[in-house]
């Protein structure tokens, strides 16, 4: 999924289009199946546990854990990723719990993104306070880490206590990666030494470049930590003419595949790892959509190159 100085392709669920905020989800399996075989690095799950109707989406409703555990048995090589789990919202321990478990199950393909949450009218139906959550991100994010990386820790944090007491299972591998998502309400440099990714969003070619120098900055200032990759979502309505040059719609482009080659080898360029559509927008048959990207676009960004 990240490798210096490459870019990879991956996908939202739901693989579907839709109006409104709540998807068909009829189809999703085998749909997941046919983007795994086909070289999609990633896919990604979303953490929306209440209907907000001023917000517009759902994503795949079901929770993402929940999600994830049914989708292990039909994504057999891309990693599962969460964008973004918000924490401020799930104690720490259950989400130590469910990363490690769900990273055991797919044998270490779990990717953790993590966010502090943007939908306001969330945060009293949980008996949280919105405007700090910020805080509580990062008190969050730490005591996840430690729960995942060490035996038996002893921790003392606003979110609880724990003495004597150990969390199972560990990660496959010994840890999973996490991505902050936005800002988070922090600043680009706690993103940089806090996380090993960072998940961010598509802007305006000039500002995108900006930004991601910014990044690379904020990086080089942690020491030597080597390069952090970047991901991004990138809402899609790929055309039939593959020629169609790219315009502007919500978060992403209208476009044909031969633009958006172009488009991911700019964004490459700027130092980009990942890119991961939404396909929410499309005009297009979903299905075919995910055909011909696999036909045409991924064998420009191979997740494994020869």
């Amino acid at each position: 999924m990240f490798a210096p100085g490459r870019l990879t392709l991956g996908a939202f669920f739901p693989l579907a289009a839709y109006c409104g905020d709540t998807p068909n989800l009829e189809g999703q399996a085998e749909l997941a199946a046919l983007a795994d075989q086909g070289g999609f690095s990633a896919l990604w799950t979303r953490d929306v546990p209440l209907q907000d109707p001023s917000f517009g989406d759902l994503g795949q409703v079901i929770d993402p854990f929940v999600w994830m555990g049914y989708m292990v048995n039909h994504v057999k090589q891309a990693a599962l990723a969460t964008g973004s789990l918000i924490l401020p919202l799930r104690h720490p321990i259950h989400v130590a719990k469910a990363a490690a478990s769900i990273d055991q199950l797919s044998c270490g393909r779990f990717v953790m993104g993590v966010a502090s949450g943007d939908r306001p009218i969330e945060f009293p139906a949980f008996g949280k306070v919105h405007a700090t959550r910020g805080d509580t991100f990062r008190e969050s994010l730490t005591y996840i880490q430690r729960l995942l990386a060490e035996d038996y820790p002893q921790i003392r944090s606003d979110l609880g206590l724990l003495q004597d007491a150990n969390l199972l299972p560990k990660p496959f591998a010994g840890r999973i990666p996490v991505g902050v998502t936005g800002s988070s309400q922090q600043n680009l440099a706690w993103v940089a030494q806090h996380s090993d990714f960072w998940l961010t969003y598509p802007r305006p070619p000039q500002l995108h470049a900006q930004v991601m120098e910014q990044w690379h900055q904020a990086v080089r200032a942690c020491g030597d930590v080597g390069e952090k990759p970047v991901a991004q979502s990138l809402y899609i309505d790929l055309s039939e003419d593959s020629r169609h040059a790219p315009r502007p719609i919500h978060l992403g482009f209208e476009l044909g595949r031969e633009s958006l080659v172009e488009l991911l080898h700019a964004y490459q360029q700027m130092g980009v790892n990942h890119v991961a559509f939404v396909l929410k927008l499309s005009r297009r048959p979903v299905r075919d959509v995910i055909q011909e990207l696999i036909e045409e676009v991924i064998p420009h960004f191979p997740a494994n190159p020869v």
